[in-house]
């Protein structure tokens, strides 16, 4: 900093005054003289406020400096910071790249992956087709006999049963076609053996064995009731000497005609041989009820019966109670339910039968096409697999 001189004005000698002024000064009172002024301190106070003011200026500008060198310190970390940030963030831009082609690569191998499953799929389908219908020329075999015999028992059930009524045989029919279908390889006769169980079912609630003996029942009491003793027999005496004449006359002529009032049962005949005709019709009738599965005809005709053996026939007489006995027992009888519907399993295998003929008789073409087509597609599908793989 330059430094800065002080130059003191130079003094002027005063004029010489008066003499009047003189004498009139010499002729007041002295007084107290003033200070002689000072040389300079004007000056001098001028220069130590410049000198402040540069002072001050050039700590400002130190100040300033070393604030601008710290800010560009600062600026310098901040910049070598955004050229590593910079340097990180073009790292992760190649390994963007890098992961881009990466997934390009493995999307186009996925894709040929993808393509070869097709394609063994399709083989595989070819392969499962192949073996069906290894599977159903098989099926002339062991499990065509199966079928044969199975097919043989649910028709001769079907056919006792619509024939004869003979519940306990078809019944038995069916259990021997169920264990036969159950040795069937094949599973697409499941169904049949369903059926099958339906209608078993359906054979086991009417009671066979239960019908069987009613049956049996019933046609004894038809045979027994020729035997059965009348209630006429009981008022015949065993001794006719005791008998006067006009009551033995009585008797010859009532054995010709007699004459009896209407006591109101169903039968309404005086002729006791003509009730006993009428009882074993009504037992005729509570068979064929029996036979046709009519409940309510059964039963209507064995009350019939047991009214006549209680209004005709001797009630003492032991076989007479028995036979009464045993229609009861029918009458509490379980063997009751409407007719099984047979004929829905023999339907059903002969259907599925057919299926399996039709299916065995069909060339096998449409396989043999798509193994051909198949063989370019996968070695392409391989082809653009290598490719792909980097």
């Amino acid at each position: 900093m330059p430094a800065m001189t002080t130059e003191t004005p130079s003094t002027d000698t005063a004029p010489a005054t008066p003499a009047p002024a003189a004498a009139a000064r010499s002729a007041m009172p002295p007084r107290r003289s003033d200070p002689a002024p000072r040389r300079g301190g004007g000056t001098l106070a001028v220069a130590i406020l410049f000198s402040l003011a540069a002072l001050g200026a050039a700590g400002y500008a130190g100040w300033t400096v070393w604030q601008m060198r710290g800010d560009l310190g600062a600026a310098n970390g901040l910049r070598g910071q955004v050229d590593t940030l910079q340097t990180a963030v073009d790292g992760m831009r190649d390994e963007n790249a890098n992961l881009r082609r990466r997934l390009a690569d493995a999307d186009a191998v996925n894709r040929s992956a993808r393509e070869e499953m097709l394609g063994m799929s399709e083989r595989t389908r070819n392969l499962e087709d192949a073996v069906a219908n290894l599977s159903e020329r098989s099926l002339s075999g062991h499990d065509a006999m199966l079928l044969d015999e199975a097919e043989s028992l649910l028709r001769m059930a079907k056919e006792r049963f619509a024939l004869f009524g003979d519940a306990s045989g078809a019944l038995s029919a069916y259990e021997l076609a169920d264990s036969t279908l159950a040795g069937v390889n094949d599973s697409a006769f499941a169904a049949v053996r369903q059926n099958v169980t339906a209608e078993r079912e359906a054979l086991a609630a009417i009671a066979p064995r239960a019908r069987a003996n009613d049956l049996a029942t019933l046609a004894d009491l038809r045979a027994q009731l020729p035997t059965l003793p009348l209630k006429s027999d009981d008022t015949k005496t065993a001794d006719g000497a005791d008998q006067g004449f006009w009551q033995r006359a009585g008797s010859a002529l009532g054995s010709i005609v007699r004459v009896s009032h209407d006591d109101g049962t169903p039968i309404g005949l005086a002729d006791d041989r003509i009730a006993r005709e009428l009882a074993a019709l009504d037992v005729a009738h509570a068979e064929a009820a029996m036979l046709a599965y009519d409940d309510t005809g059964r039963q209507a005709a064995l009350k019939r019966v047991d009214a006549v053996l209680a209004a005709r026939f001797d009630t003492a007489s032991p076989a007479v109670q028995s036979a009464r006995s045993r229609i009861a027992q029918l009458l509490a009888s379980q063997a009751k339910g409407a007719e099984p519907k047979l004929g829905a399993a023999l339907a059903e295998l002969r259907n599925l039968r057919s299926v399996h003929a039709l299916q065995r008789d069909t060339p096998a073409k449409q396989p043999a096409s798509t193994s051909s087509t198949s063989a370019p597609a996968s070695a392409g599908t391989a082809a653009t697999s290598h490719e792909a793989t980097p």
